[in-house]
């Protein structure tokens, strides 16, 4: 990322890492789509991977700095579960755009390709698993495949979700969110942001995870999402998809 002083606000380079390289289509399909809420996209090489976008404006990392801030949420968590859900319609052409495919039907077997790959995962290495861990995980399989079932069963579409989506990629200008670095979107269950989002409103202000106050951003959350169903199986479906998001967040990196 490079930032470029201009004669009014700076304008920012960006060139995407080889393995998230869909990451300016991708943007530059979501500005299309959601100008109020994306990055401004100035200019583009899809082949390279670069992208040259407009000034975001603050980033919200320094507008929060106790609970009392946490407004900036509210406000942010509904607009965000808005946009999912008018992006679950275009989920094939997010996929045609290269966003990872981390959908239910497919998250199993991905899990154990995951799991094949034990010189990645550094079996009984000091910074790897332990063999009996490994062997934890491989036994979980089914039990990731019959969640996987049973969290589609709550009939919520899947469409993009960030992956991503904590207090440094997003930022505010003229009283709006604006919502950058998609290069970890995929297409998958939307209550799988929530794992990255929850947890880092937890380590910014020093929380515990169980503090009320983290309950009720879920909610707020999860209130656009009651179309699909109510809220005691909306949370049901979340408590399961915390779970799976962390498979989601792990294929990732």
């Amino acid at each position: 990322m490079l930032r470029i002083p201009t004669g009014e606000d700076d304008i920012y380079f960006k060139a995407s890492a080889p393995v998230l390289a869909h990451e300016p289509a991708l943007t530059q399909a979501l500005a299309r789509w959601r100008p109020d809420c994306m990055p401004q996209i100035l200019a583009t090489d899809l082949a390279r991977g670069w992208m040259l976008m407009s000034d975001g404006g603050a980033r919200l990392r320094n507008l929060i700095q106790s609970g009392r801030d946490l407004w900036h949420w509210q406000r942010i968590l509904p607009l965000y579960a808005e946009v999912q859900m008018e992006l679950a319609s275009r989920s094939h052409e997010l996929l045609t755009l290269g966003a990872l495919d981390r959908r239910l039907t497919v998250l199993p077997a991905q899990y154990e390709q995951l799991l094949a790959d034990t010189t990645a995962l550094c079996i009984d290495r000091p910074e790897g698993l332990t063999a009996e861990a490994y062997q934890r995980l491989r036994a979980l399989a089914p039990h990731v495949a019959a969640m996987c079932e049973q969290l589609a069963g709550y009939g919520i579409p899947e469409t993009l979700q960030h992956d991503d989506f904590h207090d440094g990629n997003i930022f505010v200008r003229n009283e709006r969110y604006i919502f950058f670095d998609w290069g970890d979107g995929c297409v998958s269950h939307p209550f799988f942001t929530l794992l990255v989002t929850l947890r880092s409103i937890a380590y910014r202000l020093e929380w515990k995870e169980s503090v009320p106050e983290l309950a009720q951003l879920r909610d707020i959350y999860l209130e656009p999402w009651t179309r699909y169903g109510g809220h005691k199986d909306l949370l049901m479906a979340f408590q399961l998809a915390y779970q799976l998001g962390m498979i989601c967040r792990a294929l990732t990196w």
